[in-house]
């Protein structure tokens, strides 16, 4: 048996859907598959009951996947315990950012990274939330903003950050001076969702959801960035959800022909929230970080609050103040 067997199976117990877990592992489900029926031969017993459509634990996978995750917990471990063994007494602390992130958390980044400077080199790394919380799952990074809800590790602990109001990004030509809209104006328009590199959990949850409104329409944009999403927007073929902000920089990417409005009948929200290791924080080299509870984030203009606090599936949350104020002060590694 190789950890990789137990990787494979703690992602189909978390996802309990091979073709999901497989793009999470980045790798196609066929051999996905195998790999667990090799498992199951090892080990005598069968871990999942599947059929076409549905994928369950079995009593030994539902035995199976504790133990599991408890070996790679102490597997995953191994590096940063030992960086923190023999780090020097200024440590870098690599921080993970998606894209989009309002400027009010860059500024308390900003603010963290001044303050923390005598002991920590505080190092941002961007990418996509799915990425970047695998990569706090293994430690590669120490701590990751991410777009919520995440499915991730058990291991994990979050704080709600932000949330952001979002709005429908439309042909400004064809709802030119409305100050609002309803869902059902835009069932004719194809609907673009985010970008495939940014594209999380939330954003899928969100296209389903459109689609029970009664939003049929899709256009499919491959390796598309914002700007191509925006051209395809401008150019009256579909629309798209965006954060109202004015201060957000996801607006830098509109073109002419482009219109922000809120919905009148509809009112998403994207959430933002800090996660890290549990092992981590608690007696390991980020429990400075976790330590604090700094005073609350203030709401920012153009429909930025400061978030209720709730579980996520499968990621414990810890009730905390909202973070990144001048007095948060971090700790970390660098693997």
């Amino acid at each position: 048996m190789e950890l990789l067997h137990l990787r494979y199976f703690v992602a189909v117990a978390q996802e309990l859907n091979f073709s999901t877990a497989a793009r999470r592992l980045h790798m196609a489900a066929s051999p996905l598959s195998r790999r667990i029926k090799d498992l199951e031969q090892e080990l005598g017993h069968r871990l999942f009951d599947r059929d076409t459509h549905h994928v369950k634990l079995t009593r030994a996978g539902s035995a199976l996947l504790p133990i599991a995750r408890g070996v790679l917990e102490q597997v995953d471990s191994i590096g940063w315990r030992l960086d923190e063994a023999v780090r020097p007494r200024r440590a870098t602390l690599l921080l993970g950012v998606p894209t989009g992130i309002h400027p009010d958390v860059r500024e308390r980044m900003d603010a963290l990274a001044e303050r923390a400077g005598d002991r920590f080199e505080i190092k941002r790394w961007p990418g996509g939330t799915e990425r970047l919380v695998d990569a706090v799952c293994d430690g590669r990074l120490a701590l990751t903003l991410a777009r919520l809800p995440v499915a991730g590790d058990p291991a994990l602990e979050q704080l709600p950050v932000m949330s952001e109001r979002l709005g429908a990004v439309v042909p400004g030509d064809l709802f030119a001076g409305r100050e609002s809209i309803a869902l059902a104006e835009l069932s004719e328009l194809a609907y673009a969702g985010s970008p495939s590199a940014v594209t999380n959990a939330y954003f899928r949850g969100l296209d389903r959801q459109l689609h029970e409104l009664g939003i049929r329409k899709r256009v499919e944009l491959g390796g598309a960035t914002f700007e191509g999403v925006a051209e395809i927007v401008a150019g009256g073929l579909a629309f798209s959800i965006s954060m109202l902000d004015e201060r957000s920089p996801i607006r830098n990417h509109l073109l002419g022909n482009v219109a922000l409005l809120p919905f009148s009948d509809f009112h998403p929200r994207l959430e933002t929230g800090l996660l890290w290791r549990r092992d981590r924080a608690r007696g390991g080299d980020l429990e400075e970080v976790v330590a604090h509870r700094p005073r609350g984030l203030r709401g920012a203009a153009g429909g930025v609050r400061r978030p209720v606090p709730r579980p996520e599936p499968r990621v414990r949350t810890v009730a905390m103040a909202m973070p990144l104020c001048p007095s948060f002060s971090l700790g970390g590694r660098c693997s």
